[in-house]
């Protein structure tokens, strides 16, 4: 039973060399105008290691992240909500620009989750930050209504017409002899 010795930063205790996994991939909040829309993440700590993370976006403004720092026990995980404040209008083409940045680093266990020390996400020589940037995608609510109509009731309107298109096309098929005449 020998044991070699673990070399230090080696990495060994991570799944897949990631202190930390976030699901889903990217963020998706139901659109709904002039209301709030949530959107929850999970971070799950890989390691055997205590874990800080820190949440940005290029839009604070936007949203309100809950926590949007925190500390995540060896093996555990944590639900962050991120609420999308109620929006005026909808956004160009219902696309949004809007990224999230996640850090996060490991720390000592004595860190205390809601006194994360201020450098503990400086990039200093020997401690490694790791960063995973989410997208932030919106989709309508099924059956919503509005006067832009942007809407997937139009959607499904525009696919019907063009069902019928499809139907008219084939209804003015004239065969005469072995020849197929498109009117």
């Amino acid at each position: 039973g020998s044991c070699l010795p673990r070399q230090k930063g080696s990495g060994a205790a991570m799944v897949g060399g990631a202190l930390i996994s976030v699901y889903p991939d990217d963020l998706t909040f139901l659109f709904e105008l002039d209301k709030p829309c949530y959107c929850n993440l999970k971070v799950v700590n890989n390691s055997e290691h205590h874990v800080a993370f820190k949440v940005k976006t290029t839009s604070p403004r936007k949203y309100f992240v809950r926590p949007n720092a925190s500390v995540v026990q060896p093996w555990d995980s944590c639900t962050i909500t991120i609420t999308l404040q109620s929006q005026k209008e909808y956004p160009p083409d219902m696309q949004s620009k809007d990224k999230f940045l996640i850090q996060s680093t490991r720390v000592a266990a004595s860190t205390d989750m809601d006194e994360i020390p201020p450098d503990t996400f400086n990039k200093e020589a020997d401690k490694v930050i790791e960063e995973m940037k989410l997208k932030v995608v919106y989709t309508l609510p099924s059956g919503s209504s509005d006067d832009s109509g942007v809407t997937s009731s139009a959607n499904r309107s525009f696919k019907q017409g063009g069902d019928d298109l499809s139907v008219r096309l084939a209804s003015s098929i004239i065969y005469v002899g072995n020849i197929c005449w498109i009117c």
